[in-house]
């Protein structure tokens, strides 16, 4: 009986792949058939051993992984040429032709893979004639045409495809989890848009996997594209959560904003706890003729809305798209301005791709696209973007990333945001950060040196943007840091100062400076009022610093 290897090279150890789980809970009854994972960080060596000892190896292939997944293919066939190779996924679903050509590929699974991957261990190695399968023989012979070939999703009824893992192993794992098939938007530049038929999975079946992953797993993800589009659903399967979830989960949704339903709205406000929820929405743009261009639809005003009514219990994960059509690099800044406002917990700041069997992608020539014909397929220019208006954008997104994503400058963007353009901020600070250090390799004062250096070359009058990142350095650390600044009295000033105000010298460590606002009326507000105070740091070296205003003897838990 030949033997089958399901098997994928994920993108970080912590993610997990659903699609070889799926196929092989149908199919592990009907072949010889094992599964595993690995990483795009993996050794391919180590991986090519592994795999060669199978009769077929069966790779799911999306952008992250197909380069390096031929890679490993390479290797295989050296190890074993016997070795026959199947690869399926939304990568080699489209534009598959060079694919197939390659010397180490045998066969392709086109679309979804449920069907044909079950036909074909069943009668391996007889397939001929399995739709959407794609051989060195027929591809040479005629160009097979893909079929609308559509699994029906109640197949997966009462099954659970987590139940081959060692339970321990999920935790610390991104679980993933589908309701639904499908997207009921046309968004040119998004695979889901391709399938517009939305598949509701078994309720009950939904549930019962939850479950399971709730207790073995902490951070489980829905891959529906828009979770919320049936309200009654959305409140069931939240309602769900909350009866029977762990402390420790944190669960993650796509939401589409301006269309949640008021009474989602309200059920959210009246019963989900703050960080048990993260929601990810794809803003994209702000620009409406962009919207259009690439059939979106999106009401700005109502997603700032629902951001801003739900942020206080939901983290928010926001999106925005660099290269959409009509966008120009002043639309770009706009979106970005306007975006960042919402104060998200985090901001993504893509860069456009051309998936193959994209709309975008097969008509990239209308808006003078060019892009990299290698995975991810990232635009390298348009007639609205020039390269270098691109790679502006790249340095924006770096120092988002270092800076406000990783909680490393809160108070300072906060504070910029509310003076002036973020987006213009950032930018200058990426290019200074470009010219004097490295973002490839550099440590954490770095980070703080180079946004203090840049803030005095730019404003260098502004006093409490200096010391807004004086708190930042300060809060950040765990345990007392290096006095970066050069602002800290000597220690027997401080060790003074400090026990007037009452507090514990033995016991913590501590750093205080005075400061040209109040400090209470900012942590509570982000707002800048201008008073003489005194900002303390208590330092346990075990957990996050707590902040004091030595003004009000008022602690602030940071």
């Amino acid at each position: 009986m030949s033997t089958f290897l399901l098997t994928t090279l994920n993108a970080k150890y912590i993610h997990l792949n659903l699609a070889i789980r799926i196929l092989y809970d149908l199919n592990h009854d009907k072949a010889n058939i094992a599964w595993s994972e690995h990483t795009v960080k993996s050794d391919f060596n180590e991986v090519a051993e592994a795999c060669a000892p199978y009769d077929v190896v069966c790779f799911s292939c999306y952008i992250w992984n197909i380069q390096q997944t031929l890679k490993v293919c390479e290797i295989i066939k050296r190890l074993n040429p016997a070795v026959k190779i199947l690869l399926g996924g939304p990568e080699v679903s489209y534009e598959w032709e060079q694919v197939i050509e390659h010397p180490a590929v045998d066969f392709l699974i086109l679309g979804e893979g449920e069907i044909p991957f079950q036909q074909f261990v069943t009668n391996y190695p007889q397939v001929k004639g399995i739709p959407n399968l794609v051989t060195k023989d027929n591809y040479t012979k005629i160009l097979p045409t893909p079929i609308d070939l559509r699994f029906d999703v109640n197949n997966l009824a009462n099954r659970n495809p987590y139940q081959y893992d060692n339970p321990k192993d999920l935790l610390n794992k991104v679980c993933y989890i589908e309701t639904s098939r499908g997207c009921p938007y046309k968004c040119e530049y998004c695979l889901a848009s391709l399938d517009n038929n939305v598949r509701d999975l078994p309720v009950d079946t939904v549930k019962s996997n939850l479950l399971y992953l709730m207790k073995h797993g902490r951070t489980i993800k829905f891959l529906d594209r828009t979770f919320n589009v049936k309200k009654d659903f959305t409140i069931d399967l939240f309602q769900f959560i909350l009866d029977n979830h762990r402390p420790e989960n944190i669960f993650q949704f796509e939401i589409t904003a301006d269309i949640i339903h008021r009474d989602i709205i309200t059920f959210v406000q009246e019963n989900v706890p703050p960080g048990l929820f993260r929601f990810e929405i794809g803003i994209q743009t702000v620009n409406e003729e962009s919207n259009r261009e690439v059939g979106r639809r999106q009401d700005f005003a109502k997603t700032s809305d629902v951001v801003n009514q739900l942020k206080n219990k939901i983290e928010m994960h926001l999106d925005l798209i660099v290269g959409l059509p009509f966008e120009y690099f002043s639309d770009l800044k706009y979106s970005f301005d306007n975006t960042f406002a919402l104060y998200p917990d985090e901001l993504q700041l893509g860069f456009l791709k051309f998936l193959k069997g994209t709309p975008l992608r097969v008509n990239y020539k209308k808006h003078g696209y060019k892009f990299d014909e290698n995975a991810p397929y990232e635009i390298m220019e348009s007639q609205y973007m020039s390269p270098l208006e691109l790679h502006k954008a790249t340095l924006v997104e770096k120092a988002l990333d270092i800076y406000w994503n990783k909680k490393r400058a809160i108070n300072t963007l906060h504070y910029v945001s509310s003076t002036g353009s973020i987006f213009d901020f950032l930018l200058g600070l990426g290019e200074y950060f470009d010219t004097h250090y490295q973002f490839h390799n550099h440590v954490l004062l770095d980070i703080y040196e180079a946004l203090w250096k840049y803030a005095l070359l730019t404003h260098p009058a502004d006093k409490a943007l200096h010391e807004l990142i004086y708190l930042d350095y300060y809060s950040y650390n765990k345990i007392k840091p290096h006095d970066l600044f050069g602002i800290e009295p000597d220690k027997k000033e401080q060790n003074r100062v400090l026990k007037e105000l009452g507090f514990n010298i033995h016991q913590f460590r501590y750093a205080f400076f005075p400061v040209s606002f109040d400090i209470h009326h900012w942590l509570e507000h982000f707002e800048v009022k201008e008073d003489s105070d005194v900002l303390v740091v208590q330092f346990t070296g075990k957990e996050k610093p707590e902040i004091h205003s030595g003004k009000n003897e008022i602690r602030i838990k940071n």
